[in-house]
Formats: C-alpha cells, sequence, structure tokens
C-alpha cells in the first residue's frame, strides 16, 4: 500500500512508520523537519507545514493516509478535505480525552464527549485537549463520511515517548530505594503500548477497517500494583512499594499525572481507568507482556539523548513537570510515615 503520514518522527508515528516500513509499505513523510528529520530514508520525506503547505503533496494519491498530529479541528477538516479524493482511508489517532468528565464507568465509544467552550480552541491548553481532539474526529468524518477510522488510545507507553509518564516509574523503580506509590495498589490502570497500536492500526489499515475504537487496555484487568511490580521485575530492582493515601497526596497538593503520573485522585475520576475496550479487541488488538514494555522503556532510557529531546519537550511545555523531585518525594515519604505513627 501507499500510506502518506501526518507527521511520523516522535513517539506513535515514528512507530507506524516503522511499522509500515517493515510490512512493505510505500510511506510517505508529510512533516516539518524539526524533529529527527533524518529518521527512515528509506521512506519519501516531504517537509512542510499542515496549516499552510498542503500543495506540497501536489496531486498525488495514496491508499491511506495517517493523521498522528491533528489537535486542531480546523487544520484536521482542511487536510480531510484537500486528501478526500486523493486518498481511500483515513486514520485519524484520536484520545479516550475525548470524553465528558465525569467519564462514566466501562465507557464505550457511544460515551458522551467532551464540549469545547464557544470560540476557544487553543493548542496548547491541556484542559481543553479532550473537546479539540472530539471536534477533530467530527471534523474528519464530515469530510470523508465513512471512510475514517478514529482510534481513541488511552495512556501510550514505550520507547521513544517523549512525554515520560512512564518512563518515570521504570526509571524510578529501577532506581531501587523506598518509592512513594500514589493511592490504592489494588486500584485499575489501563494503558497501551505503542508498538501494539500501530500493530493493529496497519492491519485495520490493510483490511479498510473504519468506525471509532477505544484502545487501551491489556484485556486482563491491570492494577498499579501489578504495573509496579512488572517495572521492578524488568530492572531487577530493590525497591520497596509505599502506597500513600489519595487524601494525603490531595492535601500535599500533589500534581496528578504531571508530577505523580499515572495518577488521579480517586474521588474525583473513579472511572478514569475503566473504558471498554471489547470492541478493539474483537478486531484484533492484542498486548505485549508489560514486562517486555518495561524492558525495553528501561534500555532506551538508558541509552537516550535528553539534548536531542528539547523541541518536543518545548512542544508540551503545558504538561508541566513530569514525575516527583527525589527531594520531595523523601520528605512526603517521612512526613507519611510520621502521621501514620502518630495515628496508630
Amino acid at each position: 500500500m501507499r500510506i502518506l503520514v501526518l507527521g511520523g518522527t516522535l513517539f506513535v508515528g515514528r512507530w507506524l512508520v516503522h511499522e509500515a516500513l517493515e510490512r512493505g509499505h510505500q510511506v510517505t513523510m508529510f512533516h516539518r523537519g524539526l524533529t529527527n528529520a533524518d529518521l527512515f530514508p528509506e521512506a519519501e520525506r516531504i517537509h512542510g507545514d499542515r496549516t499552510k503547505d498542503l500543495d506540497k503533496l501536489g496531486g498525488r494519491t495514496w491508499d491511506a493516509v495517517v493523521d498522528t498530529c491533528g489537535f486542531r479541528s480546523d487544520v484536521v477538516r482542511d487536510s480531510a478535505r484537500r486528501l478526500s479524493q486523493r486518498v481511500g482511508h483515513y486514520t485519524f489517532i484520536s484520545s479516550i480525552s475525548v470524553y465528558a468528565d465525569p467519564m462514566p464507568a466501562h465507557a464505550d465509544e457511544s460515551a458522551p464527549l467532551a464540549m469545547l467552550p464557544a470560540g476557544v480552541e487553543d493548542e496548547d491548553d491541556i484542559s481543553t485537549y479532550g473537546a479539540r481532539k472530539a471536534l477533530c474526529e467530527r471534523a474528519a468524518e464530515e469530510e470523508m463520511p465513512g471512510r475514517v477510522l478514529h482510534i481513541r488510545p488511552g495512556l501510550v507507553v514505550g520507547p521513544y515517548d517523549y512525554v515520560d509518564r512512564f518512563g518515570y516509574w521504570v526509571r524510578r523503580i529501577a532506581a531501587g530505594g523506598e518509592v512513594l506509590c500514589p493511592g490504592r495498589p489494588e486500584r485499575r490502570i489501563e494503558l497501551i503500548d505503542v508498538r501494539d497500536m500501530m500493530h493493529w492500526n496497519l492491519d485495520l489499515i490493510e483490511r479498510g477497517g473504519t468506525g471509532l475504537f477505544n484502545a487501551t487496555g491489556p484485556e486482563s484487568p491491570l492494577t498499579s500494583l501489578d504495573m509496579m511490580e512488572a517495572c521492578r521485575k524488568a530492572s531487577g530492582s530493590d525497591a520497596r512499594l509505599l502506597w500513600i493515601e489519595d487524601d494525603f497526596l490531595v492535601e500535599k497538593e500533589v500534581g496528578p499525572f504531571g508530577e505523580m503520573p499515572f495518577w488521579l485522585p480517586e474521588r474525583d475520576f473513579p472511572h478514569a481507568f475503566e473504558v471498554d475496550c471489547r470492541k478493539a479487541f474483537a478486531a484484533g488488538l492484542h498486548f505485549r507482556p508489560l514486562v517486555e514494555t518495561c524492558a525495553d522503556v528501561l534500555a532506551w532510557d538508558r541509552a537516550r539523548d535528553l539534548a536531542k529531546e528539547s523541541a518536543p519537550q518545548r512542544r508540551l511545555k503545558f504538561l508541566g513537570q513530569v514525575g516527583m523531585k527525589p527531594e520531595r518525594e523523601k520528605a512526603l515519604l517521612a512526613e507519611w510515615r510520621e502521621r501514620s505513627r502518630a495515628s496508630a
């Protein structure tokens, strides 16, 4: 197949291109050339900004296009409109963040969507991310009705993840010692290895699959403790896990998802990690063992060159700090132990 990738040099797009080339597809990457510009020399590269340079694609045709970097509905609409007569299939990489808060228990693809306040569509505002993604889905579908595959992943993890939320836990537990772990160890967690997602995405493209799919996992329930133990097993660490109650973390103004990755206060987000993905499972989505993902992320993390990652990190500056600083973790653990002794 001839596949056009909008993006293709960062995390999700990078693994999509890798998988497509492994399968022998002809890949054209359309991106600005600002990050990892020399990746995949065997693929065709066209440098341009999708907001103003789509004419650089000329009158060419492709069997499919994958949009890995759509965050504004006007931009996605323009891309889909211009390509609608020149591609047969459009994949839009969306997010489970499209769902309105509070997310219902076991939300499937029909759950209510987040709404964007009138007149607001700020690409750098994390608070509107889900609503913007929902509008992007609608725009693509309106321009190419019945020909769009919408993938709504949860927390995507794996090598080259520049957001680094999962990397924090792999790295922190590998370092050993006493580790502050948030909330209940039995609380459910959902995540997906980017390589599993992109393998499945290509399967669907090759079959011409369309429609909406929640895409996170694994198929069997995963707890916070399971995730930490997988990190510990992958590194052979002697880490000691100390679980801290939500109320204490809220009192101490610990930042959910940023300062404390993969944590949301359960009283405010009781069903955040209970998304119904049975439709995707039935369509062939499968998962590698989590310990394999942990080992691969750890190997990548130890070999990475942080200097080369400055551009994408700047692009995500609205996320703020990712991961807790060692001195703060130590202080919170000490205070938690003192409080626990006092109440005993």
